[in-house]
């Protein structure tokens, strides 16, 4: 056993490993970059960088086999090699003070961009002029909403996210009335109101749905576009089912009176709700003379936060954000008319560690050259002048002597 475990230490301390996962690292750089052809970002991103293992399979096959380590299972080798390798081979000394401090930042690095995979999430905030708005959207996922309009001042909302849709058959909340049987869950689809080729009834028996006709899509990969979702959904009460009803991101929320309550149900973006809303006074969109092309382009929001009684006007243009929160709100783009703002909103709880560690990284450089300089520079020796008698230099072992 303990010859055992002297292998795998020796094995994760090993140079040669580290020199192994850099080239790996730079294989899966290449290959992700030139996937994004095809897969596009977000997807190339997931498969290439955002998992232990790329898998492979012919095309129109149920199987996949590991064929490539992800980018999770090389950034934890390297990681796991470099903590290692310093818990056994490094002694702490003066002079190695910059290495330490190089190390460092290099594992807070790979540690900041795993908490920023897992925790940072971006999405958008539209606001019509005039309106004001306290959530913003993703841009690729959506969840079913059953929302409560019993009360007009205040909504009751349910949101089932997508990834429950693809997994689970029965999703029961105990603050809804009846029980969501999704029946069918389409990632990406096309809705039709006639029978055309390629297209299946949809099988609703309740709502506009009943006479639409729905045919599956590949999911898309271009930036420019998302999928449409859609669902066949029944809604079933303690005393029988309410019907199966077709709902989907590019149809309206369908309404279902249960007793004394009026309920919405309806496949939407994934909402971010916030404290505070926004509020947007004014968005100008100014233009280089002559051209369409865009110069400037900001929006003038009111910030309010009824728990803290905050009440503001902010300025959101290019380069110039809106940070609170703990999110960042960018300036990104406009309706085609002009007549509201497109804000991105970014949520990275580990926004501080890349700078935080480039900083260390920097400063280690610095430190280590630092000392070996000044050790040079006192280790020199002195030129004499021409004409000048040179002084004999004396080695440690001739000081020692004498």
């Amino acid at each position: 056993m303990p010859r055992l475990l002297n292998q795998i230490t020796k094995f994760f301390c090993s140079m040669r490993l580290t020199v192994v996962c850099l080239c790996l690292g730079l294989l899966l750089v290449f290959f992700g970059t030139l996937a994004q052809v095809d897969l596009g970002l977000y997807k190339a991103q997931n498969e290439y960088f955002r998992s232990f293992f790329i898998y492979w399979g012919p095309k129109g096959a149920s199987w996949h086999i590991p064929v490539f380590p992800g980018g999770y299972l090389v950034g934890a080798v390297l990681l796991t090699n470099l903590v290692s390798a310093h818990i056994q081979r490094f002694r702490f000394e003066k002079k190695k003070i910059g290495i330490l401090m190089i190390h460092f930042g290099l594992i807070m690095m790979l540690l900041g961009q795993l908490l920023t995979d897992l925790l940072a999430s971006e999405s958008s905030m539209r606001i019509k002029i005039g309106e004001t708005k306290n959530y913003s959207e993703s841009d690729r996922q959506v969840e079913l909403a059953v929302v409560d309009v019993t009360e007009p001042d205040k909504d009751q909302v349910v949101a089932i996210p997508e990834s429950v849709l693809q997994k689970d058959k029965e999703v029961r909340y105990p603050e809804l009335p009846f029980v969501v049987q999704i029946k069918k869950f389409y990632p990406n689809s096309t809705i039709s109101a006639k029978e055309e080729p390629g297209f299946t009834k949809a099988g609703a028996t309740v709502g506009p749905g009943a006479q639409y006709y729905v045919r599956e899509e590949a999911k898309v990969t271009a930036m420019d576009r998302r999928d449409l979702p859609s669902a066949l959904v029944e809604l079933i009460t303690p005393s029988g089912s309410l019907g199966s009803m077709l709902v989907g991101l590019v149809l309206e929320p369908q309404t279902i009176n249960l007793g004394k309550r009026t309920l919405q149900v309806a496949i939407r973006a994934k909402r971010f709700y916030k404290p505070f809303s926004l509020h947007l006074d004014n968005f100008n969109h100014g233009k280089y003379k002559g051209t369409e092309i865009a110069m400037d382009f900001s929006s003038m929001v009111h910030l309010r936060r009824p728990d803290t009684g905050e009440d503001r006007v902010v300025r959101i243009y290019m380069n110039n954000p809106l940070r609170y929160a703990g999110e960042t709100f960018y300036q990104a783009s406009f309706e085609p008319d002009d007549s509201g703002t497109v804000l991105q909103v970014v949520h990275n709880p580990s926004w501080l560690t890349p700078y935080l560690s480039c900083a260390l990284v920097g400063f280690g450089m610095v430190v280590q050259f630092g000392m070996h300089l000044i050790g040079f520079i006192r280790k020199r020796v002195t030129i004499p002048a021409k004409g000048a008698k040179a002084k004999p230099v004396l080695t440690e072992l001739q000081k020692k002597a004498i």
